[in-house]
């Protein structure tokens, strides 16, 4: 597993940091900075423990008594020395030593070393550091050697600034996720590094840790490569039989290209496998690739490739391009089945402060309606339970002109994963100009009808495709496509009426393009009615008015002071509203639909147009709307406070329907009632809707233009009505970042969180189940534990009464819960219930130990089209992420 040349960019080198202990002695190697320029043949001596001096030392510039030609001998130092010590720190001008004893401390230049001693010989140009020990003898106050961003903290050291050779001794040091001891680390010159006895590893404790590779001798040029000598892997000191004699690793900070080493799994359908395996290439600083497949032994086989990029302060995405050609049982057989997959996702987010008057973004899922259900390199039920899959890419630009000018272009993908189809938008132009008052002036308030007059330009185009999945770019799915363009004036005003009402009135004006019309007509010969398009321009006007007034009525209930619910408030909305459309006949046609010419029928030549076509009859509507609101003032819990507490009751309770003044029958609409609310200190959302109709149906389940109280029923007849629950709780509310979000589930069509299970990628298993929590032991005391616990309920019930089946056609309950039984252990759960096909939903349980260093977890869907378990156990750092070993089933789907 220590084979591999090269990893992601997580995935940096396996040796990218390990024996930089030695790094860390590098520097301009000038350690000793102290301006010796002065004479001073003592050092003034600190003795009280608790009072430090930094202290500046001149040394007299040591040169000789004869001169030669006037060349003037270079000080032995090149620069100021800045040094302390707490107990004592002594010139020894006749030893050319300088000595600093106890939390000693030396900075020169970009150099600062700080120990329990340090001994500075300036005339040899080095300088020692060590441990001293403390009272009980034991050894202390490590040296700490740094030279810019570089750390090392040895035993000891021992540093010549003019030769930059360097001896350490169990130095300690942490690259990246890389910490580092080395017994014995020697530094021959600015390139060349040796290390003998040197152990690296992602454990937090580098004295202790959980494992850790041993190298006997490593030769390391920086910048260059890394020579090692036999490597072993110890677990909990004890050595395993993974080693390998010699290995020769590149070494840059920036990615290298190089192999991904593939997964070995069984399966039943297909055989034997390698998954995931490829390679990766580090094209540059701002994008890479990776190309990775899987190939079954049953000639199954999968291709993906992976692309991130990025220009800091421009913009940021990823693609992800996804083939499977997948193939059950073996030829011969009569459960021999062969089908190819794909999917593509790409995301794309501009940095705001790039351009602030462009944006462009976008979010692309599209690809085969089964591949969620089939891939057999992704397990995630809550892709597999959506029926939707939706793609948006968008460009949009501010003309900062007056009025201002927005414009936008977007292609757009909406797919039925149950049906098939697709609908695209390639793509929907759209531009509006902003409001101009022709009335009013540009500043100051806008009062009164007249001044409040306003007109909008708007214009809208777009290419419209509709297809299936077998004919996703093909030559017909271009052949369907319908265009058009529609421009909107938009002439309204709004004003107050007796104060206390608020009035508004519009006249709206459009215009509708279209590049193909329809023709019908009988053909005689078949039969049958003909419809055939015509290529050319068209046009239709219609124009429509609208005018609407509202208010609103507040009150308050007040039950008394002494009451825990002191008042209640309520809030009323009511809203009439009244539009107005007349007939369009002008655009109608008729034709014989028979072949004596005697049935005559009439449609429009823009039927079945993108934006619609022209109305025949008159609409004269009347709309009447509700809505309420209610609060309580409750006596607050909480002693101090003398303020009642606000509690929202209902958020909201709407009503609304209307009335059609030109219709000759059936003139009322449905009246529709929705309400919502919350309880448990918001922890609980609840809404409800439903529809009522007041004309009764006969006994073909036909509407009639009778009310349905005058035909023996209620005053109004129930036909739908829909309640949904969302519960979510945690013990560690305010905390977002212990929850889960589910977010590659939710970018594949799902849900964000784990209703439906977590999302399980194959190809990459270092993301936890249970999300980042990094968090200290939440066990406080032995006996009184503190469990950690997060739970998510669901439930959905729908009626209906269309047609008097007066049938309950949705009734479910979904849950899902997750908990720490230890610090280290993690359980959690996702399953449901439906009520009326009687039976358990999906099914998930999880679970995760917290390896410190490693993490093992086991994934088990029990039952159902996607029965799975998978047992993972690998290092938790994105540098060694290939070791690992992972063990799974793959779900036994059938390919239809």
């Amino acid at each position: 597993m220590f084979t591999k040349i090269a990893f992601k960019p997580l995935r940096t080198n396996l040796f990218n940091i390990v024996l930089l202990a030695f790094f860390l002695t590098i520097g301009s190697a000038n350690i000793y900075s102290q301006d010796i320029n002065k004479k001073s043949t003592a050092i003034p001596v600190n003795k009280q423990a608790d009072s430090l001096k930094i202290v500046t030392t001149d040394i007299p510039i040591i040169s000789d008594s004869i001169k030669v030609d006037s060349i003037k001998k270079k000080p032995i130092l090149e620069g100021k020395i800045k040094y302390k010590a707490e107990k004592y720190a002594k010139i020894d001008q006749k030893k050319k030593l300088i000595t600093l004893y106890d939390k000693a401390e030396l900075y020169y230049q970009d150099i600062e070393l700080k120990s329990g001693i340090i001994v500075f010989n300036y005339e040899k140009n080095e300088v020692y550091a060590g441990r001293i020990k403390d009272s009980s003898g034991v050894y202390t106050q490590l040296p700490n050697f740094k030279q810019g961003s570089n750390v090392v903290e040895p035993d000891s050291i021992r540093f010549n600034y003019k030769t930059k050779k360097a001896l350490i001794w169990n130095s300690r040091t942490e690259q990246s996720e890389f910490r580092v001891k080395a017994e014995i680390s020697k530094r021959v010159n600015d390139s060349v590094y040796f290390m003998k006895g040197a152990r690296f590893t992602t454990s937090t404790d580098i004295d202790d840790p959980e494992y850790y590779f041993k190298t006997s001798k490593v030769k390391y040029v920086p910048g260059k490569k890394v020579v090692t000598g036999l490597t072993n892997m110890v677990i909990a000191n004890v050595p395993t039989p993974l080693a390998l004699p010699f290995a020769f690793f590149p070494m840059t900070e920036e990615s290298q290209s190089g192999i991904i080493i593939p997964t070995f799994n069984d399966t039943r359908q297909r055989g034997y496998s390698l998954q995931n395996g490829g390679y990766y290439f580090a094209l540059s600083k701002n994008y890479d690739l990776a190309v990775l497949g899987d190939y079954y032994t049953n000639g199954s086989y999968a291709l993906r490739f992976e692309s991130s990029y990025a220009k800091r302060y421009k913009f940021r995405g990823n693609v992800n391009i996804r083939y499977e050609n997948l193939i059950q049982s073996e030829r011969g057989f009569p459960d021999y089945s062969k089908t190819n997959i794909y999917n593509i996702q790409w995301s794309h987010s501009q940095d705001s402060k790039s351009s602030p008057n462009s944006r462009f973004s976008a979010s692309v899922n599209l690809g085969s309606s089964r591949y969620f259900q089939q891939s057999i390199n992704q397990l995630n039920a809550g892709s597999n339970l959506n029926n939707t899959l939706n793609s948006s890419i968008s460009y949009s630009k501010t003309f900062n002109s007056v009025p201002q000018v927005n414009l936008s272009l977007t292609a757009s993908h909406s797919q039925n994963t149950r049906t098939e189809e697709i609908n695209m938008t390639l793509p929907t132009l759209q531009m509006s100009v902003d409001r101009i008052f022709p009335f009013a002036s540009g500043e100051g308030l806008k009062k009164g009808f007249f001044k409040n007059i306003n007109f909008q330009y708007n214009l809208r185009g777009e290419n419209q495709i509709k297809t299936t999945d077998s004919l996703f770019f093909k030559p017909q799915m271009f052949r369907d496509a319908k265009a058009g363009f529609q421009h909107s004036i938009p002439l309204s005003t709004n004003f107050k009426v007796f104060k206390y009402f608020s009035a508004s009135t519009s006249i709206n004006y459009q215009e509708v393009w279209y590049i193909k019309t329809i023709n019908k007509s009988f053909d005689s010969d078949l039969s049958k009615e003909v419809i055939k398009d015509i290529n050319g321009f068209d046009a239709f006007r219609t124009y429509s008015f609208s005018s609407s007034i509202g208010t609103t009525i507040y009150g308050t209930f007040n039950l008394g002071e002494t009451k825990n619910i002191k008042a209640i408030r309520h809030v009323m909305r009511p809203a009439v509203s009244y539009s107005q459309t007349p007939s369009f006949s002008k655009y109608y046609d008729t034709y014989a639909a028979d072949a004596s010419g005697t049935m005559i029928k009439e449609y429009t030549r823009f039927e079945g147009g993108i934006f619609g076509a022209p109305g025949k009859n008159r609409s004269n509507n009347v709309g009447i709307s509700l809505s309420n609101t209610f609060e309580a003032k409750v006596t607050d819990k909480d002693s101090t406070k003398t303020e009642p507490k606000k509690v929202m009751l209902l958020n909201n309770l709407n009503l609304s329907t209307s009335y059609d003044i030109a219709a000759d029958s059936l003139r009322w609409a449905p009246l529709r009632v929705s309400a919502g609310t919350q309880f448990f200190k918001n922890k609980m959302n609840a809404n409800f809707g439903m529809t009522l109709n007041p004309y009764a149906i006969n006994k073909s389940g036909r509407e009639i233009n009778t009310f349905n109280i005058d035909n023996g029923g209620s005053l109004f007849r129930m036909t739908s009505a829909n309640m949904t629950l969302n519960y979510s709780l945690s013990s560690r509310d305010g905390d977002k970042d212990k929850k889960k979000e589910n977010k590659q589930g939710e970018r594949n069509g799902g849900r964000d969180d784990d209703l439906f299970g977590t999302n399980t990628d194959f190809s990459d298993r270092r993301e936890s189940q249970f999300g980042n929590d990094s968090e200290e032991d939440s066990f406080k005391g032995f006996y009184k534990a503190d469990l950690p616990w997060d739970i998510t309920l669901a439930y959905q019930l729908t009626y209906s009464n269309v047609n008097r089946e007066n049938a309950i056609s949705g009734n479910s309950l979904m849950v899902s819960a997750n908990t720490d039984l230890t610090p280290k252990w993690k359980v959690g759960a996702s399953t449901g219930y439906d009520f009326v096909q009687k039976g358990v939903t999906f099914t998930q349980l999880r679970f995760e130990r917290d390896l410190l260093s490693w993490r093992m977890d086991f994934n088990w869907t029990p039952f159902g089209d996607n029965a799975f378990w998978g047992f993972f156990i690998g290092i938790k750092s994105g540098v060694l992420s290939d070791i690992k070993w992972d063990k799974r089933t793959i779900p036994d789907r059938l390919l239809r």
